[in-house]
């Protein structure tokens, strides 16, 4: 398997003759944990794992799974539909590993009803530390103090020194219009619509 999950072999039993390779665009262990199940799904009834493997190569990939939305000036910015924290640290040691030479920022909204009652708060921030920076969504009306759960893990943990709490999707703008440069990767990560940031993003770069 190769570092960001985007190449790996299945094989079946070791048998060398049932062994294929998978290479898609597509990252993240996540991602290779769903392709073995669904190799494996298809052989029981009867796809043989050459077949399969060459379908999931040329699997285009899913709407909002580090789907590429956008390249401004060599800054790249992908939608995620990571909404808890497991799902933040899979997407972004994925993003790591993909894109090693580029700067990942992480943009998250905690919209999930979990995310709203603060059960996962205790766990955000560490969630999100493999992101050179992050910067927290707090709307209006969230039940807990997001800024202050960020606050208070950054002093215990210098590793997440980066992270911000902005409180509205027009700062967020504003921040990473005056901080990207080229060569940057920007990760958007919601289960909602994110008050159409994505395309509000790539217009306000475009307009640099």
């Amino acid at each position: 398997i190769s570092a960001d999950g985007g190449q790996f072999s299945v094989s079946f039993a070791g048998n060398d003759e049932h062994t294929a390779i998978v290479d898609w665009s597509m990252s993240g262990i996540h991602n290779v944990n769903n392709a073995l199940v669904a190799v494996a799904a298809a052989y029981n009834v009867g796809v043989d794992i050459k077949t399969a493997c060459a379908a999931l190569s040329a699997f285009a990939g899913i709407k909002r799974r580090m789907e590429l939305i956008g390249d401004v000036n060599d800054i790249l910015v992908f939608d995620d539909f990571a909404h808890h924290p497991t799902a933040i640290t899979t997407t972004l040691d994925g993003a790591k590993k993909k894109l090693a030479d580029r700067r990942i920022w992480a943009i998250i909204e905690p919209r999930s009803n979990t995310m709203k009652m603060g059960i996962h708060q205790d766990s955000l921030a560490e969630s999100a530390a493999l992101a050179d920076h992050t910067l927290w969504y707090e709307p209006t009306g969230l039940e807990w103090g997001l800024k202050d759960v960020i606050d208070n893990a950054k002093a215990n943990n210098p590793n997440i020194a980066s992270q911000q709490v902005l409180s509205s999707t027009e700062a967020i703008i504003e921040h990473i219009i005056n901080n990207a440069q080229a060569d940057d990767a920007i990760v958007i990560m919601s289960n909602g619509g994110f008050e159409g940031i994505h395309q509000r993003l790539l217009t306000a770069l475009r307009n640099k």
